[in-house]
């Protein structure tokens, strides 16, 4: 049975995080030789998918596993290798674009990672930032059943999937601890939490809406897996 329902819930995870990749790049503008720069690029494939929906060739990128660091620099992405807890080795007021997919989840030090970001934009560009909600009806559903709520699963390096029988990682292993989540977030606390630092929230879109079919996340994206915010420095 656990099977089962594991398969159901990993086929609409990975529908929803394909949504999730689409209202990203809906959220970018085209900005011909724009300076776009990608926290946590990985390989490098979504990277230059969302650089080609803005047009740009000045691609910059940011990732800690150096297999994944070599393969997005074969991408012609110039890549960095540094921890986005600390202050980041750009210029101030350098890029146009700043993204972070599935980042901030990760971070000791949040207030650093977003005051950076402030930094390295120049005035009246944006960043786009998405990640899971803590109010999305599975993480919900998992919490009145006195369960660890899917999206905060993943906090020890001995084993993911901890306190949730139908996590999607549930497997005892150790793992790297860029894999971890720190804290998870709800709409009101990131938006409150993005202006705090200097920024105006534009747009909030959201993608996934279990056990729901999709398309009702941005009706109520209060209650979406995942929230996207495109956020804009003015000052």
């Amino acid at each position: 049975m656990r099977s089962i329902f594991s398969g159901l819930i990993s086929k609409m995870y990975e529908n929803a995080v394909w949504r999730n990749h689409q209202n990203i790049k809906e959220l970018m503008e085209i900005k011909k030789d724009a300076s776009f720069l990608d926290l946590g690029c990985d390989d490098g494939n979504i990277t230059k998918s969302l650089a080609a929906k803005i047009r740009t060739n000045n691609i910059y990128g940011v990732e800690i596993v150096d297999e994944q660091i070599i393969l997005a620099r074969e991408k012609n992405i110039l890549v960095s290798k540094f921890d986005l807890n600390n202050n980041f080795e750009y210029p101030t007021d350098f890029f146009d674009i700043v993204n972070a997919n599935q980042v901030i989840e990760h971070l000791h030090s949040s207030d650093s990672f977003l005051s950076e970001i402030y930094r390295i934009l120049k005035k009246d560009s944006y960043a786009i930032i998405s990640t899971e909600n803590a109010s999305s009806w599975c993480n919900i559903g998992a919490s009145i059943l006195g369960w660890q709520i899917f999206s905060l699963t993943n906090f020890s390096k001995k084993a993911l999937g901890i306190g949730n029988p139908l996590a999607l990682h549930r497997k005892h292993t150790q793992q790297m601890s860029s894999w971890l989540h720190v804290r998870i977030y709800n709409i009101r606390g990131l938006k409150e939490y993005f202006e705090l630092f200097g920024f105006e929230v534009e747009s909030i879109l959201g993608a996934g809406y279990f056990p729901l079919p999709g398309f009702f996340a941005n009706f109520d994206k209060i209650h979406s897996h995942f929230i996207t915010f495109k956020i804009r420095k003015i000052k």
